[in-house]
């Protein structure tokens, strides 16, 4: 097995087999072998005399080899007690409060065990209408999402992850207003990514300039009729501030739901792309395109007899899935395995590309991922039909589009491009079809510093090429991790090592629309605009995705959220400035050959203006008092608990008084609150946007948000930059770039893509 550190560093924290004490008890081809073995089992369910050890190889193989992984509950459940499989389950909410709270108690248990959920709320009666059972009126769905969300705060996934879910509501639902803003305060309703589920008459009345008409679910009467423009407008601005809501084309997903005649497909799962019916759920598994090339007289090819032999494999592992699974409901286990829905997507297509010499951003690699996908499809297809051959149809393949399409198969969904979140880490490649975010991540090192490091294939690439330096790895941390613009890489490879940001949005939403053409559910991808980005250029996106026949849509513009607030850095065109070449916060104290360098703190003054901040934890409240200097910057900081004295009184003190040398020598809040967030103690406090994990997060929760929008990211005063080197520097526009809030795992830099926040280096994610 040829796994990376960050590959092995994800499995020991979230995926092997850990005792009661936490220590790991799994080695990482151990679990490889304990999955293989269990999928295996359900070939015995068709053929008792099936040779079990060869197909175990098989699968054990494919996983090995990193040519192909399925999600994450899989991985972490299949051979143990647990043995709860699937990722995406979408349950029903009905009208009436004994359904609704019984779907709370599902949704529980579904994320104990590991899945995320998605809900349809537009049965619900808007808010005030009559409750004729009790005389009252209605609170409407968005009082009920948050009663779902406070419930969802309170369940811990296996020590793993929080749950997720996925809200929608009807364009034509009377609180769709409500709906749309609902998430307009990011502290609120955290456990849910929200959709707009948008029908064909409210995008004809869009592009008409016309009303539509808002229908009560209860009454099935028209409320009113408002603007389609308006409301789309709303969307828009709404989506530009915050990434949400997406939009979920509800009609065009029904038109190819392969069984309407069981039911209409009214929700997705927490990422968007897999529309399921009530009480369905999916497993899902993804191809590794970067393990699927070979080199031929220098040049990599796509290997499609290698290809075609792991799909196969990868369809009979995902179809043996469904067996073997102990499904937590069982309306669940009753449909799904009525409908057999399996989801095979992809991963490290951007690499691929990497190697292809091919541009995200072109006609080629729009055809590329036409033609890979398209391959995928038809082979899991002719797969699913070998395998409905010997162990029969779907069972409701009668009456399906599938029979009337006269195609026998087992599995009523076959593909799918779902985000790949943590698996995309484990093989060490690129997620999902999103283009590569950046050529920099980030590692931990003693001490807490986060250091850089690129990806090996472009090193290879630039020495290969002639193009290699010494400082051209610092050009590009200081580019924000893209080669564009930077002159000595030629315009060649600058197109061919494109990276997210360096994508207009056209081409984003190409390359969903492409993978979607093969994509029997639908496409996780993010749309992603640059901070600039105004509510037109979204509404452009949103239809240019409807009319290419996307299922739905998610942008997101860079900064958007209110935990990406602080600017790594912008200058003026033809501006010459000194570059205070301060230590950076992601660099090195000392290089090897440096003689050490000392760093004075500021005097004191006299008198000092500052704020006290209470902040509940488990140990008692916690004030924190920072007083700031003439400018309005912090410059000491003092913490103390309620109750005097004890371990808490002295590690609170002492925590101050670094804060305050750190402060005063020069060190930004930023860089602090990086450092402290995220820290647990075996006593977490609150719930929401009031949790705490320990006292040292609560410190770091308190510094940003006293100073989120007022502290540059330049470092201050001078005794730093009296240690560092003056240049000169000639620099034109720089984008505004954001750096996302830490990684409350590990402190690291979260990325947003796949419809979902992710951190490369420990492997937390929100990715189902």
């Amino acid at each position: 097995m040829n796994l990376s550190p960050n590959a092995l560093r994800v499995l020991e924290k979230r995926y092997l087999a850990k005792d009661q004490e936490g220590k790991v008890i799994e080695a990482p081809d151990a679990l490889f072998r304990r999955v293989a073995r269990n999928i295996a089992e359900a070939d015995r369910q068709y053929d008792p005399s099936a040779n079990l050890g060869a197909v175990e190889e098989d699968f054990y193989d494919l996983m090995a080899s990193l040519r192909f992984l399925p999600n994450s509950p899989t991985l972490m459940n299949a051979g143990r007690d647990l043995q709860q499989l699937s990722a995406c389950f979408v349950l029903p909410v009905e009208d009436s409060m004994e359904s609704i709270f019984e779907t709370v108690k599902q949704a529980a248990i579904i994320h104990k065990t590991g899945g995320g959920t998605g809900f349809s709320f537009s049965r619900l009666r808007p808010k005030d209408d009559v409750v004729r059972s009790t005389g009252g009126v209605a609170s409407g769905p968005v009082s009920f999402m948050k009663v779902f969300n406070h419930a969802t705060e309170a369940v811990k996934q296996g020590g793993t992850r929080r749950g997720a879910n996925m809200g929608i509501l009807r364009v034509d639902h009377p609180d769709i207003l409500e709906f749309i803003g609902c998430k307009a305060d990011t502290s609120q309703i955290i456990n849910f990514n929200i959709s707009v589920a948008i029908t064909d008459r409210f995008m004809e009345a869009f592009e008409k300039d016309e009303e539509y008409e808002l229908i009560s679910p209860r009454s099935k009467q028209v409320v009113r009729k408002i603007s389609a423009r308006m409301v789309m407008d709303k969307i828009a601005e709404q989506a530009c501030a915050t990434g949400e809501p997406g939009l979920f084309f509800i009609d065009v997903t029904n038109r190819t739901n392969p069984t309407p005649h069981i039911s209409d497909m009214e929700a997705t799962n927490p990422c968007g792309e897999q529309p399921l019916l009530p009480y369905e759920s999916c497993n899902l598994g993804s191809i590794n395109l970067e393990q699927h090339l070979v080199e031929i007289d220098g040049r990599y090819q796509i290997d499609w007899k290698k290809l075609e032999k792991s799909i196969r494999t990868s369809i009979h592992f995902l179809d043996n899935v469904i067996d073997m699974n102990r499904y937590p409901i069982q309306q669940i286990e009753e449909i799904t395995k009525s409908n057999r829905k399996i989801g095979l997507g992809v991963m490290g297509f951007a690499r691929m590309l990497f190697k292809l010499e091919i541009p995200y951003n072109s006609d080629e690699g729009i055809e590329t991922a036409r033609k890979v996908m398209g391959f995928i499809r038809k082979i899991g297809y002719d797969e699913s039909g070998r395998l409905a051959e010997k162990r029969g149809t779907y069972k409701f393949w009668q009456g399906s589009l599938h029979q009337k399409r006269g195609e026998r198969i087992r599995n009523s969904y076959v593909t799918t491009v779902a985000p790949t979140g943590t698996i995309s880490m484990i093989a060490d490649t690129s997620g999902g079809c999103e283009p590569e975010f950046s050529l920099i991540w980030y590692k931990n090192v003693m001490g807490g510093d986060h250091l850089p490091y690129v990806l090996d294939y472009f090193i290879e690439v630039a020495k290969r090429e002639g193009f290699w330096s010494e400082d051209l790895l610092e050009k590009i941390i200081k580019n924000h991790g893209s080669v564009h613009g930077i002159d000595q890489v030629p315009g060649y490879w600058q197109r061919v090592f494109v990276t997210s940001h360096g994508i207009s949005p056209e081409w984003h939403v190409r390359m969903q629309a492409a993978f979607q053409e093969s994509s029997d559910s639908a496409v996780s991808k993010t749309i992603n605009l640059p901070s600039h980005a105004t509510s037109k250029e979204v509404k452009e996106a949103y239809l240019l995705a409807f009319k290419l026949g996307c299922k739905g849509i998610t942008v997101y513009r860079d900064g958007a959220r209110p935990d990406q607030v602080m600017n790594v850095g912008e200058s003026k065109k033809g501006e010459t400035k000194k570059a205070e070449a301060a230590i950076a916060t992601d660099a090195p104290l000392l290089q090897p050959d440096q003689p050490l360098k000392v760093i004075a703190p500021r005097p004191r003054p006299e008198m000092m203006i500052g704020t006290t901040t209470r902040k509940r934890t488990s140990c008692g409240d916690l004030y924190l008092t920072v007083n700031q200097d003439e400018k309005g910057l912090p410059f000491e900081a003092f913490a103390t608990m309620g109750k005097a004295g004890g371990c808490e009184g002295s590690f609170n003190e002492a925590i101050g008084r670094l804060i305050s040398l750190c402060l005063r020598a020069g060190v930004t809040p930023r860089d602090i609150v990086k450092q402290l967030i995220g820290i647990r103690c075996d006593k977490p406090f609150g719930l929401g946007k009031e949790k705490v994990l320990s006292c040292s997060d609560a410190v770091a929760k308190i510094f940003n948000q006293a100073f989120e929008n007022k502290v540059p990211e330049k470092r201050y005063p001078d005794p730093i930059a009296q240690v560092a080197q003056a240049a000169v520097i000639e620099e034109e526009i720089v984008q505004e770039k954001k750096i996302a809030f830490p990684c409350p795992d590990c402190g690291c830099e979260l990325e947003f893509a796949e419809g979902c926040e992710k951190c490369h280096f420990c492997g937390y994610s929100r990715c189902y």
